[in-house]
């Protein structure tokens, strides 16, 4: 949870509401964005819908990198999980 504060006005605003874009892009991929909040770390986990095109993954430190920028936090408090660490995932049918 990020609070921004200016002056006597006060945001609380979620990881997931702060990566909304990336969520959608992903989407757009084939791809959901689970978000998982523990303490000062984020855990980000994207799986891959049926029509999911997996060249469209950036590699996981690009993609660790914007999605540091994207909450305001360092890299190294973000873990990722990408398709291919998900249990029983083998790829595309397609």
């Amino acid at each position: 949870m990020v609070r921004n504060v200016s002056g006597d006005w006060r945001e609380e605003v979620s990881y997931s509401e702060q990566l909304g874009d990336i969520a959608t892009m992903l989407a757009a991929d084939g791809y959901n964005l689970g978000v998982e909040e523990n303490g000062h770390r984020v855990a980000l986990t994207v799986s891959p819908g049926p029509d999911a095109c997996e060249d469209c993954l950036v590699p996981k430190d690009v993609f660790r990198g914007i999605a540091a920028h994207q909450l305001g936090i360092e890299g190294d408090l973000i873990d990722i999980t990408y398709p291919a660490d998900l249990p029983g995932y083998s790829g595309s049918a397609h």
